[in-house]
């Protein structure tokens, strides 16, 4: 290990410990029920850099549901093989709202602010489903190629729990729908997009996975090209200003690193060039955003003096 490499190892170890040691405000995601299960008190931690090395702490190995993180990747899939095409059918914008709001959609004529909000994950799920046969397992393939993890399966169990009481999800499908901006049925959308959501990994499995966006768009493992390097500073652009739902600019304020968060209480960072950080801590903010994740992200790039910025 580098001496610089030690130093993260030591302020990563002294904030985790600090961050735990503090109360633990906020609530588990419980209007998905078994996300709701899951103990508030679990807390992990583990940084990537792009030499290789890795460390974790706490509950860095145990898998948990990644949720909204997925819809980077979705992402990710569908701007590699359609390339501008898509900011056709979403926006870039930071939307001031939250995840699963109804308002702007018909303003904006159908077309969802940007890729993050759910609106916008829909109808990413509706260009996928265009695209091919099979768009659960094409999604699933293009996640084992990311992660170099051939045993990444989705979780039925959350899927059917979050389609069962998807109420909203299914009312933003509809009204996309009627304004002209999703294609296949409604029904098909809804099944792909819980399915995405319901992934599961750990911290040390997320940093992996999301090293090609900290490393010009290629994967830290095997090298190969996921996204063009253009594809890719414009992939961490909209985590910078839209990872967070309507507390985005709460996060590069306070962080200054593009990210995205999970309802699961995953938050996954990106250091261009450097390494991916991610935490996990079930207890969400009022906004949707993990607790713990958010503070122990802040401190840590106070500690470190890290910013994009």
């Amino acid at each position: 290990m580098h001496k610089k490499e030690q130093e993260y190892f030591e302020i990563i170890e002294n904030i985790f410990k600090l961050v735990k040691a503090e109360e633990n405000l906020g609530e588990t995601a419980n209007y998905i029920p078994e996300l709701a299960k899951v103990n508030g008190e679990k807390f992990g931690v583990s940084l990537l850099f792009l030499d290789g090395l890795q460390f974790g702490f706490g509950d860095c190995d145990e898998k948990f549901s990644i949720q909204s993180i997925s819809k980077v990747l979705l992402l990710a899939l569908v701007y590699s093989e359609i390339g501008e095409e898509i900011w056709k059918r979403v926006d870039v914008e930071p939307s001031g709202t939250p995840f699963n709001s109804l308002l702007q959609l018909e303003s904006d004529k159908g077309i969802p602010r940007n890729p993050f909000i759910n609106a916008g994950a829909l109808v990413i799920c509706d260009i996928l489903i265009d695209r091919c046969k099979n768009p659960k397992q094409h999604f699933l393939d293009f996640m084992k190629k990311v992660s170099g993890n051939s045993t990444i399966q989705f979780s039925e169990r959350i899927a059917e729990n979050e389609l069962a009481t998807g109420f909203r999800n299914a009312a933003l499908t509809n009204f996309i729908k009627s304004l002209g901006n999703i294609n296949n049925s409604p029904e098909e959308v809804l099944d792909l997009y819980t399915h995405i959501c319901s992934i599961e990994l750990s911290c040390k499995e997320l940093c992996t996975t999301f090293t090609f966006l900290a490393n010009g768009g290629k994967n830290l493992f095997d090298n190969k090209q996921i996204l063009s390097t253009s594809q890719t500073k414009r992939v961490n652009a909209i985590m910078q200003t839209c990872g967070f739902y309507d507390e985005s600019g709460e996060f590069a304020f306070r962080v200054g690193l593009p990210g995205k968060s999970g309802v699961g209480g995953g938050i996954v960072a990106v250091m261009p060039k450097h390494y991916v950080v991610s935490v996990w801590s079930p207890k969400l903010n009022p906004k949707g955003n993990s607790y713990r994740g958010m503070k122990f992200l802040e401190e840590f790039t106070t500690a470190t003096e890290d910013s994009i910025f």
